[in-house]
């Protein structure tokens, strides 16, 4: 597949994930910019074509974590958790025991 019909097939949905992230317009169209330049330099090392869709949004998400990072802006990371799976493995003592006491057998 070639960077044109990647961006035939892509560039919309992106441009409007990259807008929903950073609400203006003509910096969406600068990442955009900036992640077509990434996706057409690295497609050579994509294995598997099944995943391009997502690997495209991996992209430009990383493409708006970058301008984010690269501004000194905050931003709000809940935005990003759809898109991105992070579990933490902060548990207490506490939490353990609620797990076993709502595993136990109802009394009868």
């Amino acid at each position: 597949m070639t960077t044109k019909e990647v961006w035939t097939s892509y560039s919309d949905d992106l441009k409007n994930f990259i807008l929903s992230k950073v609400k203006n317009s003509e910096i969406a169209d600068d990442i955009l910019q900036e992640t077509f330049i990434k996706i057409h330099t690295n497609l050579h090392t994509l294995k598997d074509l099944n995943k391009l869709k997502s690997w495209c949004f991996t992209i430009a998400r990383n493409s708006v974590l970058n301008y984010w990072k690269t501004t000194n802006q905050t931003f709000e990371i809940a935005n990003f958790e759809s898109e991105t799976n992070i579990t933490l493995n902060n548990h207490t003592e506490k939490d353990c025991l609620r797990g076993i006491i709502q595993s136990l057998p109802r009394k009868i």
